[in-house]
């Protein structure tokens, strides 16, 4: 739905941009592929797109998304016909991350910088893909393509908060993309694995290492600030920052929450829908950001725990030295919800007691 309402050739670059990366993520997760031929077919697959005709008819039968490696033709004829900018960056981000993934199919995210390069890996090469993109159409500047420390910060941003999130999902499907360098930290039994966090006695160390790695996110947060605000065309402005107030939401969310060790925690569709319709403003999108940090920090237990102390330090420096600059905070925050609910309310009173009403007023 977002990609429908990008402006002008941005549609179909970032379309295809889209279903060429699934079309490799579709292979990398099929685990019925042996590797020897799983390896070589990740590492051309970027070749591929120079084929005219390529298809691959040897996924397994539960995948879902093997339709897309069956007429993958389809995907490498609109590939051919976008300007040759668009197809360059597309086949250089698909390169990287094939590497990528054949890298982290015989390694663990075992520390800090291994979580961030995983994380560059499955997202930061698309944000850094996306924004020259944008900049190559003309609708947003160069500097949006060329500062890829940002763009990449920004996929972080992202894939560290699903991670966080779908902490339960991964664990029982036998994956791990929890840092161990992080979860160790919490782990009595050097022996155990963070499956020790969904058990009730261990629920505060738990709470204690998933407000660590939700600090680690947080961190991110001025260089998502500063790359919205370079954004000049709506359309990209739109697409960039529904994703990013999720994000923070679900942070948010997440923050000191037990239910992460019980099962995934989402937004409410109704939240969902007003994050959406309210994201698109940089002023929107800053008061969101404060809005949900200022959430989180009233949550925070001031017990001399050294991890809250530390989300309260990152959350008050993010907001003083990030969001005030270039945000004034109201005093008098309005509110959708409130603003429904009076004039609901105004409604039954005036057509139980109208005749009163209208001599009142």
């Amino acid at each position: 739905m977002v990609i429908q309402h990008l402006d002008d050739d941005l549609r179909p670059a970032i379309c295809i941009f889209y279903l060429v990366l699934r079309g490799l993520d579709t292979i990398e997760d099929d685990m019925t592929i042996p590797n020897e031929t799983k390896i070589p077919l990740l590492q051309k697959f970027d070749t591929f797109l120079s084929q005219p005709g390529w298809t691959f008819t040897g996924s397994g039968p539960n995948e879902k998304d093997a339709h897309l490696l069956v007429e993958f033709n389809v995907v490498i004829s609109e590939y051919l016909k976008l300007k040759p900018a668009f197809q360059t960056t597309i086949a250089d981000i698909t390169r990287k991350m094939a590497h990528g993934m054949t890298e982290f199919m015989t390694r663990k995210v075992e520390t800090l910088k291994d979580w961030d390069l995983y994380c560059h890996y499955v997202a930061g090469l698309v944000g850094i893909g996306l924004s020259k993109i944008f900049s190559d159409s003309g609708l947003e500047s160069p500097d949006v393509g060329r500062r890829e420390e940002l763009s990449n910060s920004m996929g972080l941003f992202l894939q560290k908060t699903n991670i966080i999130r779908d902490y339960l999902e991964d664990y029982d499907q036998g994956r791990i993309f929890w840092p161990k360098e992080g979860w160790s930290l919490f782990v009595s039994d050097p022996s155990k694995d963070l499956g020790e966090f969904k058990r009730p006695e261990n629920s505060q160390q738990a709470l204690n290492c998933l407000n660590y790695l939700i600090n680690n996110a947080l961190n991110h947060i001025p260089d998502v600030i500063e790359y919205m605000s370079q954004l000049k065309n709506q359309s990209v402005f739109n697409f960039c920052a529904i994703p990013q107030v999720m994000a923070i939401a679900t942070l948010s969310a997440c923050y000191n929450n037990h239910g992460v060790f019980e099962g995934v925690i989402k937004i409410r569709k109704g939240e969902a829908v007003k994050l959406i319709i309210q994201s698109r403003s940089m002023t929107n999108l800053l008061a969101i950001f404060d809005d949900h940090l200022r959430r989180m920090d009233s949550r925070i237990l001031t017990n001399g725990n050294k991890i809250n102390q530390e989300t309260t330090s990152i959350i008050q420096t993010t907001l003083k030295k990030t969001i005030a600059p270039r945000y004034v905070r109201s005093p008098f925050q309005f509110s959708l919800a409130l603003f429904v609910g009076l004039v609901s309310t105004f409604g039954i009173v005036f057509f139980l007691n109208k005749e009163t009403l209208l001599e009142r007023l």
